[in-house]
């Protein structure tokens, strides 16, 4: 599971989501990769995607509604997921989880 990253650009200004119950601030690496290191505080939200997102469940646990799937399946710390680009994905949570989400470009 990642921990840290190192030699970083961290964008300080908030990504602020449903009325700040998700909340993530953006790392920019020297090779252009872009991700997001953000925590969701309990509840149910639906986003969408521009790029392919690869999530890495850093800490609690949280269930995803994937594209195309009808069954919501659950991802704990040291889990992840992929969405595919262009597309919306459900997550839910009954207490705080907190992610990385790696930005894949296609």
């Amino acid at each position: 599971m990642t921990e840290r990253f190192e030699n970083v650009t961290v964008l300080t200004k908030a990504n602020v989501y449903f009325d700040g119950k998700v909340i993530s601030h953006t790392v920019l690496f020297a090779d252009g990769t872009r991700k997001t290191v953000g925590a969701v505080l309990p509840g149910e939200y639906s986003f969408g995607t521009g790029d392919r997102e690869h999530m890495e469940i850093v800490a609690g646990t949280a269930e995803v509604l994937l594209p195309g799937s009808s069954t919501w399946t659950k991802v704990s710390a040291g889990e992840f997921f992929d969405v595919p680009g262009n597309s919306r994905f459900s997550y839910r949570c009954d207490g705080i989880s907190e992610y990385i989400c790696s930005y894949i470009k296609e």
